[in-house]
């Protein structure tokens, strides 16, 4: 039958043509522009920082591996399409007058270059622009670094998993991806074309087509078989079973052996395709790729099902026993927990309080107890050391050690930094956020176990930290040389500074001196005109462009954030969520912790980063909720606060993650030896590997594999109780300066409370050494749990037990009852667990806080738990006594700070204490239940605003405290003073908490 004449698209005239080009090249523009000029800024800032050959082999590696992936996928498209187009039948069939194909066919065939080229292209670009985001992957595979360690079952090494199987995943999977499009290309064209007919009950093929399309097919199945080959090393990931990652019996007996079988079967598939495309019907290869399907289903997901259910699950601690066992040792070995020290600890202590006082490992315990919570007094600081309305201070505040007088303590710390958001309305323009007001001032520490005073109830005065501040005006205990931030956290903006001297406005140092220059070498010079109109570009900002402040010497500082400039500058490594300021030889630097880490480690368990390492603690980054296998703290980096200078140090030159990266970015991390002693001093173990790791030691302390099966010796980590909610998130590690036992001297370390799975009583105590001589040592105090050989009548308790142990015991109900009204809200703080004296102490800072924009958190009262004894009193050192005996406090007492002490006397309590033995005396009781009565009247009295009602309820409370007193002394028991007359709810005073 005659073909019908072409039916071709009307031709556009040559103004419409330049009107489309002209089009396109505005479209190009604003897609590829904005990337281009992004690029460029970046450029800029690695060459500020120096680090400008992490850029260009990054750039590299992205551009060839667009377009490596570009080419194969497009080229192999359009080599299918070309091969369609030149073997389609010279007399195209149609199926009639309206044939719904022919329109399409005379489309292509006007335009046959623009779909032969273009349409590869279009694809081409997607695919690369996919695939250059994999750098690290094709990275990895070229600088590998063996671990020496080789795998159980195949005996590979490590560094086969970690480096060069995730290639050849990737790898696999892009030429499934290429294979599939030219194969569906080749399809479309032929059908197009007529060399593929949909008539008959099998269709129609001509020769070239049935040739073409088979051998692509026979093609995509060889892609398989090697698939399946490498699907055998992949098994080694399996989370098959939910108690453990890696390789189960089902696996190694079922699995392994169908994937072999089903590479063999893949292989005589591909075979029958070359064969079929060389006969004249596709009957051979229709029947091996039904064999195929038949077998994967039968052998490969079947077989294994039925082992599972009838043979592995009934004796399932046996049959996985040997994979567990593979699995806690590869766990241990991927997370750093080959060298825990584990020591038994009876929680329990019948010591003496004369015997805790006097032993030299509690006293150095008990007097650094810590008071300040770093995560509640961020106001505080900011309302009494904040000075300026554009200063202020991050959310959670951090927690250093210093030695101050030739004594070392934690100190809660942190950076005064820039806070543009904070300019009052008149304040705010362009000049004034990004010339003027563009750094902090100094750096602000307080004694973490100290405040000035006790609360006076009188006056609210009083429970504040004790700040030693060093800024441009003062020097504090500890020296800064150069007290100005212009990288913090707060540093959100960008800042141009420096200049000619009576042409820049001049940046505000101090309330005496408006003028300062910046002669420092951060930020990217923008005296040209090019940067500035780069710069006006990428911030929208016409300012840049056209501000006669900028001129010779002026810099743009940008990406200021410490975090932020890390992770640009060592784009392989994961961040830690909470950098931390230190003062390192009189210049404040910020250390910000970096982590290797691999998703493909075998038989390791894979933990999802982003659920460790999430608690009940604000302020800090959250991680991306990847899963990992493997991790090291490998990399501390410092930010210098004034220049922004980014350093790279080594701690761990063992590390093979950390070769392999130093082997792709040669000399910009520097080995171990050349971190400075006064850096080293300040080094903490980072909170989110600590996390990761004891997310892992509630399974991966066992070591039996029976035990592990059983999971009864299970640990959890216990909700923080101080949270309101019945969904409160994990209780947060907490950084103490304490001396543990099995210690010589206290030390700085990060420590965490484990309880017993799905229950509240305490399992286990785990640390981890920030000291640089015992730095990342592990120990865990295990405790008796029941059915143990140590195990006692009572176990310990753990923190929400103790939370609710403080909250309902009567004295601290009562006094509760005063603070908690509508003026005042009262917060918990962090709630530290401690081991002295083979028991557990327990202590908890209580703070209150006006309810009105202007208040800030004050200490209040202070919780501690030895036992069954608790403190509740407005001093540690009040608290101590009630607790072990008077005396106890004086060794918790710290030399002066330069204000009182924590153990300034404190207030007479509005409450007395409730009577042990309260029961015995008739009297005794009517007293107490006349003050508890008085009290409900005070609490309506003052909610309702009635003062007659309030003058009554104190004068009965009043009486009611005498007739306590009168009681008591009958008794011939003492008593602590009671008030002469009953005062008001304690309220902060001066805009305090």
């Amino acid at each position: 039958m005659a073909t019908r004449p072409p039916i071709g698209l009307p031709k556009l005239s040559r103004r419409s043509r330049i009107l489309l080009i002209i089009a396109a090249t505005v479209i190009l523009l604003l897609l590829v522009g904005a990337r281009l000029l992004d690029t460029y800024v970046d450029w800029l800032w690695f060459g500020e920082v120096g680090y400008r050959s992490v850029f260009s082999t990054v750039l590299l590696t992205r551009i060839g591996l667009f377009f490596a992936v570009g080419i194969l996928v497009g080229g192999l498209l359009a080599l299918s399409l070309i091969i369609a187009y030149r073997t389609r039948p010279v007399f195209v069939p149609v199926s009639g007058a309206d044939d719904p194909l022919a329109k399409y066919r005379s489309a292509v065939m006007q335009r046959v270059r623009l779909f032969g080229i273009g349409i590869p292209l279009i694809v081409g670009l997607i695919a690369g622009s996919t695939a250059q985001g994999d750098w690290q992957v094709f990275q990895l595979l070229v600088n590998g670094t063996p671990f020496g360690i080789t795998d159980p079952e195949f005996g590979k090494d490590i560094g086969f998993y970690a480096f060069t199987l995730p290639f050849i995943t990737w790898l696999i999977s892009w030429l499934f991806v290429a294979i599939a499009i030219a194969f569906f290309g080749a399809l479309i064209t032929h059908y197009l074309f007529g060399g593929v007919r949909l008539v008959g009950r099998g269709g129609q093929f001509s020769v070239p087509a049935r040739m073409q399309l088979s051998i692509t097919a026979g093609t995509f199945v060889v892609v398989y078989a090697v698939d399946y080959f490498f699907e055998r090393y992949e098994l080694l990931f399996s989370d098959r079973n939910d108690l453990f990652n890696g390789a189960t019996y089902t696996d190694l007996n079922a699995v392994l052996p169908a994937k072999l079988i089903l590479m063999f079967i893949a292989g005589f598939c591909a075979v029958a395709f070359f064969v079929g495309a060389f006969l004249r019907n596709l009957q051979l290869p229709a029947i091996a790729t039904a064999l195929l399907v038949l077998t994967s289903i039968l052998i490969g997901a079947a077989w294994p099902a039925v082992l599972e259910q009838f043979s592995v699950r009934p004796n399932a601690n046996q049959k996985e026993a040997k994979s567990i066992e593979r699995a806690i040792k590869a766990t241990r070995d991927a997370f750093g927990l080959n060298d825990v020290k584990v020591e038994d600890y009876s929680g329990k202590s019948d010591a003496s309080p004369g015997e805790v006082r006097n032993d030299p490992s509690n006293v150095a315990t008990i007097s650094n107890l810590r008071l300040l919570d770093p995560s509640i007094l961020s106001p505080t600081f900011t309302q009494r050391e904040g000075r300026e309305n554009f200063y202020g201070f991050p959310e959670k505040l951090d927690i250093d050690r210093y030695t101050v007088d030739n004594k070392t303590q934690d100190y809660i710390v942190a950076a005064r930094e820039i806070r543009t958001e904070g300019l009052a309305e008149n304040q705010r323009n362009w000049i004034n956020q990004h010339l003027v007001f563009t750094h902090g001032n100094g750096f602000v520490a307080a004694p973490a176990n100290t405040v000035n005073a006790a609360l006076q109830e009188q006056s609210g005065q009083g429970g504040y930290p004790v700040f030693s501040v060093s800024d441009i005006s003062q020097r504090g205990k500890i020296r800064v040389d150069q007290p100005r931030v212009y990288y913090g956290e707060l540093s959100t903006n960008y800042a141009i500074v420096g200049g000619q001297s009576g042409e820049a406005p001049g940046e505000y140092d101090s309330p005496t001196d408006r003028s300062f220059i910046y002669d420092g070498k951060g930020g990217v010079a923008v005296n040209g005109w090019l940067n500035r109109l780069v710069f006006a570009a990428h911030y929208g900002e016409r300012n840049i462009l056209f501000s006669s402040a900028i001129g010779d010497g002026s810099k743009i500082m940008y990406n200021r954030d410490p975090r932020e400039r890390v992770i640009k500058a060592a784009p392989w490594l994961t961040v830690d969520g909470d950098p931390y300021p230190a003062v390192i030889n009189g210049r404040i630097q910020w250390i910000v912790d970096g982590y290797t880490t691999l998703g493909n480690y075998p038989y390791a368990q894979r933990t999802a980063l982003g659920e460790a390492t999430t608690d009940t603690l604000s302020g800090v980054a959250r991680q991306d909720n990847r899963l990992i296998s493997y991790i090291r703290n490998s990399v501390k980096a410092t930010v210098d606060a004034y220049d922004g200078t980014v350093t790279l140090y080594s701690i761990d030159d063992k590390d093979p993650v950390l070769k392999t990266w130093q082997s792709v970015f040669p000399g910009t991390v520097k080995a171990g030896n050349e971190v400075p002693d006064e850096l080293r001093a300040h080094f903490r173990y980072p909170e989110d590997l600590f996390k990761v790791q004891r997310e892992l030691l509630k399974r991966y302390h066992v070591s039996s594999p029976q035990e592990f099966f059983s999971t009864q010796t299970f640990w959890d980590t216990p909700p923080d109780p101080t949270k309101d909610g019945n969904s409160a998130g994990k209780l947060p590690p907490y950084y103490v300066y304490a001396q543990a036992p099995g210690q010589s001297r206290p030390t700085f370390q990060l420590t965490s409370a484990m309880t017993l799975l799905e229950r509240q009583f305490l399992a286990a105590w785990v640390s981890v050494s920030s000291d640089p001589q015992d730095y990342g040592t592990i120990r865990v105090l295990k405790l008796p749990t029941t059915g143990s050989e140590q195990a006692t009548d009572q176990l310990a308790e753990g923190p929400v037990q103790v939370q609710n142990r403080f909250q309902t015991t009567p004295k601290v109900t009562e006094q509760q009852t005063l603070f908690r009204n509508t003026s005042v809200t009262v917060t918990f703080g962090n709630l530290l667990t401690l081991p002295i004296a083979g028991g557990l102490l327990y202590v908890e800072p209580m703070y209150i806080q006006r309810n009105d924009a202007n208040s800030f958190p004050q200490l209040a009262r202070v919780l501690v738990a030895f036992g069954d004894r608790v403190g509740f009193e407005p001093t540690i050192d009040a608290a101590l006594d009630a607790v072990f005996g008077k005396g106890t406090g004086e060794v918790a007492t710290p030399p002066s700070q330069g204000g009182q002490p924590t153990t300034s006397p404190a207030p007479s309590s509005t409450t007395p204490p409730p009577a042990s033995g309260g029961g015995t005396n008739a009297e005794l009781d009517a007293a107490v239940q006349a003050i508890t009565a008085a009290i409900t009247k005070l609490k309506a009295a003052q909610q309702s605003g009635n003062f007659e009602e309030q003058g009554r309820a104190l004068a009965e409370l009043d009486a009611a405290a005498k007739r306590y007193d009168a009681a008591k002394a009958k008794l011939g028991t003492s008593t602590s003073s009671p008030p002469s007359s009953p005062s008001t709810t304690p309220t902060p005073g001066n805009g305090g908490g």
